[in-house]
């Protein structure tokens, strides 16, 4: 370097920078990699376009369509890879719903005595647990999808809202699963195969529907708050304890044995609120008994409805000659219809609103 080009403070040249030659150097080298275009027509030229824009609501829904094999795929994979590590491989996905079921029979059945007014507490009980924790388990898991799978968003351009539609339908398929169980349980425990059991199909297609609408809700707000995936676990148990899961709901509205009796429109909300009416709409599909004892389901009888309000717990068929207190199957069905139908919508246009936004961190 020559006298013209000395250092004047560091990283600082005073003059032009020459070389042996005595030519004077540019600045800066010619830029020969960038075209001379701007690189947004370049883009346009090529059919490129932004990852990290939300696409128009109806192509949105197109595009999750399209890519019904890659949710199913991915689904699969996740639920066969799930249970690898363990020795007793897939059975967990029936045997973790069983021993709770064992637990909470202990408990609340024999314990603390919730299995009055139920005819067949064990597929009363068990029937409960499966159902609920298909919904549970589906939550749960949808609060913390977006976070626990960023390095794919951030690899990949898909419609972020697979993810959590992938997620319930591992669910779905761990809950048919556990149905071969609960089919042999209840089938031991007396109750006859009836062609009511095919009622159980599209009451699980409105359950999943309202998982998928709830598990979009959550995958959002799971994505931009940690905390969600930490309290949910204490408001989904709560939701299990007033959801009829472990007794009758019907039990709590018996004149001489229950407050309730005296509050029916806490009853009623109790009955209506989403885990209780699928709950109550497999059970009645499944069990005779369960039909059998629905109050309403035989012409009024006084006498008999005196004798299971006396003592539920021997007399307990009786209870289906007592007027009904809580909603009738019709209007579960309603119910169960329009929560499924609210929760897809709004869960649909809840997460698409934040497209853009996931996987950014």
């Amino acid at each position: 370097m020559t006298k013209q080009g000395r250092v004047s403070a560091p990283g600082e040249l005073s003059g032009p920078v020459t070389g042996g030659d005595g030519a004077i150097a540019t600045e800066e080298p010619e830029n020969t990699l960038l075209p001379a275009e701007p690189l947004r027509g370049l883009a346009l030229q090529h059919g490129l376009k932004k990852t990290a824009i939300r696409p128009p609501l109806r192509g949105y829904a197109g595009e999750l369509w399209q890519r019904r094999y890659f949710i199913s795929g991915f689904a699969t994979a996740r639920n066969i890879a799930m249970y690898t590590e363990a020795r007793l491989g897939q059975l967990w996905q029936v045997l973790t719903p069983l021993l709770n079921a064992g637990v909470y029979y202990l408990i609340f059945g024999l314990l603390l005595g919730t299995n009055r007014g139920v005819p067949n507490y064990v597929s009363f009980l068990v029937t409960g647990i499966f159902v609920f924790n298909f919904t549970q388990r589906a939550f749960i898991t949808s609060s913390q999808v977006i976070r626990d799978t960023l390095p794919l968003i951030r690899a990949l351009y898909f419609p972020r809202a697979c993810l959590p539609l992938g997620y319930v339908l591992i669910e779905l398929q761990q809950l048919i699963l556990s149905f071969a169980v609960l089919f042999v349980i209840v089938l031991f425990t007396g109750e006859p195969i009836t062609l009511y059991w095919l009622l159980i199909i599209p009451v699980l297609i409105l359950q999943t529907v309202f998982n998928v609408g709830c598990g979009l809700i959550l995958a959002r707000w799971g994505a931009g708050f940690d905390d969600v995936s930490q309290l949910l676990p204490f408001i989904v148990r709560t939701w299990l304890y007033v959801s009829g899961v472990l007794f009758s709901l019907q039990a709590l509205t018996i004149p001489l044995h229950a407050k309730l009796h005296d509050h029916p429109h806490i009853a009623y909300l109790l009955q209506i609120n989403p885990a209780a009416v699928y709950i109550s709409l497999i059970r009645y599909a499944l069990l005779r008994s369960d039909r059998e004892a629905t109050p309403g389901y035989y012409p009024y009888n006084a006498a008999n409805c005196h004798l299971y309000q006396v003592a539920p717990g021997h007399f307990k068929t009786y209870s289906a000659y007592c007027h009904p207190v809580l909603p009738g199957i019709p209007e579960l069905w309603l119910w169960g219809a329009g929560w499924a139908v609210v929760a897809v919508i709004v869960g649909f246009l809840f997460f698409w609103r934040a497209e853009a936004r996931y996987g950014r961190g």
